[in-house]
């Protein structure tokens, strides 16, 4: 089994970085694979809405880091969104990536536990992790809590290492995920399998 966390902050090895390898650490000593997908300096386009993504499996765009990531999705049990919060928001960058791994490649997300965890001096981290956990919301994936919101708060690294609930909330977040992708794992061999949804029903308010 393995976790694929996304660090949606821009500094390889920043705050948003510290509250990654925490999980990925407690991941680890549980028995779950793990890798960190750095987003770095790259640069990324947005989605631009033109549907031609649509029963393919990955964008269009082909320039930039989304479609390898879709690929990294696909081979992933679990998956943990992490980004540093701006203006009380994620960031932008990790919202332009997940418009375009969602539509692309949303079949790859179905029934796979999910987090989001946000790091900040101070504020703004709930608003922060309600926005990025509608991607869940939409996908049919069971989100992983912990025992206070997944949050870490420091303006460095080392501040974040002080943050003593942040870190430990960070662990129990790895451990809940660990626990369910077992239960999901036992659940397979006793042949019980992910519900199929009902589609085809979509209901506009302008006629």
């Amino acid at each position: 089994m393995k976790v694929v966390l996304l660090n949606g902050s821009t500094r390889k090895n920043g705050c948003t970085y510290t509250a990654l390898s925490e999980i990925a650490n407690t991941l680890n000593q549980e028995g779950i694979a793990t890798e960190i997908l750095q987003m770095g300096d790259s640069s990324v386009r947005d989605c631009i809405g033109c549907g031609n993504c649509v029963d393919k499996g990955y964008c269009t765009f082909k320039d930039d880091l989304v479609n390898d990531w879709i690929d990294k999705a696909r081979e992933a049990d679990g998956l943990i969104f992490g980004t540093p919060v701006y203006f009380a928001h994620p960031s932008g960058y990790i919202q332009a990536v997940l418009d375009r791994m969602f539509y692309a490649g949303g079949e790859y997300f179905k029934h796979k536990p999910g987090a989001v965890v946000t790091s900040a001096r101070r504020g703004g981290t709930t608003a922060a992790i309600d926005t990025l956990s509608k991607y869940f919301g939409i996908s049919q994936m069971p989100m992983i809590t912990s025992t206070y919101w997944n949050m870490v708060h420091g303006n460095t690294p080392d501040e974040v290492k002080q943050d003593d609930e942040g870190m430990q909330t960070m662990r129990n977040l790895g451990r809940n995920m660990a626990w369910l992708l077992k239960c999901i794992e036992a659940g397979e061999r006793q042949g019980i399998k992910a519900p199929i949804a009902e589609m085809g029903c979509q209901t506009n308010f302008i006629r």
